[in-house]
């Protein structure tokens, strides 16, 4: 069973908006995610916001990584629309994907709304060795963050042990 809380896992949330990234609207999301994954002991200094654009949302997640951020949530950027592709910017900074996570968060998000069912995030993992980090994409709605986080924050612990060569 996995534990509930690690202790101050440095970690990263970019919103992904071209509207919060002008200024035209209000990030909710991305401080949400970060007050969210707190709670499961993931430390998040500052959320970035980069536009709805390829190589930003690469640039941000590398960074993230760079930086030593250990759990990565993006939120935003999942739909259908021309505009919506950071599962297009994140799949290849994948060594492995985790596909069932990704189910499991639209499943949760499927219980309040069909829309969730739309969402194309991306859950994996940079690298299959103690410096991987997990990159999770979220929907930009806080109710999506709030699935995302819920479904993903119990099992941090277990992905990051089992990174580090721990056994299942």
């Amino acid at each position: 069973m996995p534990r509930t809380h690690s202790v101050n896992v440095p970690g990263a949330v970019i919103t992904v908006s071209d509207r919060c990234a002008s200024g035209a609207r209000e990030d909710r999301s991305g401080p949400l995610a970060r007050d969210l994954l707190a709670g499961h002991g993931v430390v998040v200094d500052e959320v970035v916001i980069v536009p709805d654009d390829v190589a930003a949302v690469r640039a941000a997640i590398l960074a993230a990584v760079r930086a030593g951020a250990r759990v990565v949530l993006t939120a935003g950027g999942t739909g259908v629309t021309p505009r919506d592709v950071t599962p297009e910017a994140t799949g290849p900074l994948l060594a492995t994907e985790i596909p069932g996570i990704a189910e499991q968060i639209r499943a949760a998000g499927l219980a309040a709304t069909p829309l969730a069912g739309l969402s194309r995030g991306l859950v994996g993992v940079t690298s299959r060795d103690a410096d991987g980090a997990l990159v999770v994409n979220a929907p930009g709605s806080p109710g999506g963050v709030r699935d995302a986080i819920a479904v993903v924050g119990p099992l941090v612990p277990h992905v990051l042990e089992q990174l580090g060569g721990g056994d299942h």
